[in-house]
């Protein structure tokens, strides 16, 4: 009778329930198991988890990898970064028989928010005792692993060119600064002056560059590339002054409809208001993403949802399950609440898992976090207790409220949550009870850079009339 092959098993904090239920499967069953950890429920980060399993099979310790996160996918990406590793995330039979058949994948991934244990083991089964045995498929893995060789030919032809953008001085840049301003103003089709607004490194300039996000998105590959040099902030600003005043207000609003008696043609009338005006996202209730996502196809007004909403007391594994949920139904952007009864006990280590599990989700799914701290019902100190917890977590924005607490955004709170973030890349969203162009105005100047408001189309139509008069 041959030997069991050894199992190297392995996840994050999300994923060690089921991790430790497939590895005491495995035992049962006559395997050896490595367990590679974690070995809580404390927040980690899946890579290093993920690295520990794929090196114990590229090593030979192990013949199998199994790696469990909130998704899989993430854990799949970190596996195959190494050599000789072939990480495949299955979600079903189908797809684990496939994986071993087809491709002779060496590690499984597993998403812990995607199926129940059951399903995990009969998968965790039919991996390992499946086998890659027709010549045209063990063929085609030879290439995949072929590909190790040129990709690491290829760095090291890339590694002189790597270390002479290292070498690049303030001057240098400022100097691609103004080339890469006359690109942007020969994409935009505009003929207003574009200049590049840049905060060194070492430069001290406390001026706001941008306050509307619009500028890196307009050219988001520059931008990085920009990170990549040291660069904190890129902002760049149509010469003209007031006449891109509309487009930019328009493009910093969340169009929201968040009542409990909003109907489809509602959602549809709001998707359509959204789509003219070139708003930023609407802001609508989980159960109509699908449809929101079906009437904004093609446009580039994005879906965003709320997530434990609007209490937040709900347990952080639901939040992130329903973060998940809204995702695969087309949530682009999602708003959570943090648990404000917990931060207030002086639970911040929940309120931070509170938190990143919901960030953990969106990462995962490519989505943008949003993480209402409900200030009205906080005091100053726990304002920035929540905001410093939301950058802990790398959450993409602190919002200041669901709109249905005692009071909405205030200039006040918003100027001291984007103290509290500031120089991090995290935004600032005021929410609730705006509804004019100075109310607006008013949370731009104290620093937000998006704004939730059901009055969107009156904001923008008072930005247009101010523009035209001027």
């Amino acid at each position: 009778m041959s030997k069991l092959p050894i199992i190297a098993v392995g996840a994050d904090h999300g994923g060690f329930p089921l991790k430790e239920g497939i590895r005491k499967f495995l035992n049962k069953e006559g395997y050896e198991t490595i367990d590679c950890g974690t070995d809580s429920t404390d927040a980690v980060d899946y890579p290093v988890f993920a690295a520990k399993v794929a090196n114990k099979v590229a090593s030979g310790a192990a013949r199998f990898g199994v790696m469990v996160d909130g998704a899989g996918i993430g854990s799949s990406m970190a596996a195959n970064k190494i050599p000789g590793v072939r990480a495949a995330l299955c979600y079903d039979l189908s797809s684990a028989n496939n994986a071993r058949e087809h491709n002779d994948a060496n590690v499984l991934t597993l998403g812990s928010g995607l199926i129940g244990s059951s399903l995990a083991t009969q998968i965790v089964q039919k991996f390992i005792t499946t086998d890659c045995t027709v010549e045209r498929h063990l063929k085609r893995v030879a290439m995949i692993d072929d590909l190790q060789t040129t990709k690491d030919n290829m760095e090291t032809s890339e590694k002189t060119e790597n270390q002479s953008l290292s070498s690049l001085t303030d001057e240098d840049i400022l100097r691609i600064a103004e080339r890469v301003g006359e690109l942007v103003q020969s994409s935009s089709g505009k003929t207003s002056q574009k200049y590049l607004d840049i905060k060194l490194p070492n430069h001290h300039d406390n001026d706001i560059v941008c306050h509307c996000g619009v500028c890196a998105e307009r050219q988001p590959d520059t931008y990085r590339k920009f990170m990549d040099f040291g660069v904190d902030r890129i902002g760049v600003h149509d010469g003209s002054g007031a006449a891109s005043v509309p487009e930019d207000v328009a493009k910093c609003i969340d169009h929201t409809l968040l009542k409990p008696d909003a109907t489809e043609d509602d959602i549809k009338t709001l998707c359509a208001e959204a789509d003219e005006f070139k708003f930023a996202t609407v802001c609508i209730s989980p159960s109509y993403v699908p449809l929101a996502a079906q009437e904004l196809m093609g446009s580039t007004v994005k879906v965003c949802t709320v997530v434990g909403f609007p209490s937040g007391a709900h347990h952080p594994t639901i939040k992130a399950m329903e973060t998940r949920r809204a995702i695969r139904d087309g949530a682009q952007e999602i708003d959570m609440v943090i648990n404000v009864g917990a931060l207030k006990s002086g639970n911040d280590e929940l309120v931070y898992r509170d938190i990143r599990l919901v960030c953990e989700a969106c990462e995962d799914g490519g989505a943008i976090s949003k993480v209402i701290i409900e200030a009205a019902l906080l005091t100053d100190d726990e304002k920035v207790r929540a905001c410093t917890l939301a950058k802990k977590a790398r959450a993409d924005y602190v919002k200041t409220s669901t709109g249905f607490g005692p009071h909405g955004a205030t200039a006040a709170d918003v100027a001291l949550m984007a103290k509290t973030v500031a120089n991090t890349g995290i935004g600032v969203k005021a929410a609730g009870g705006i509804k004019s162009y100075e109310d607006a105005q008013s949370m731009i100047n104290a620093g937000a850079t998006r704004i939730g408001a059901s009055a969107g189309i009156a904001i923008v139509k008072k930005a247009r009339s101010i523009t035209i008069s001027n």
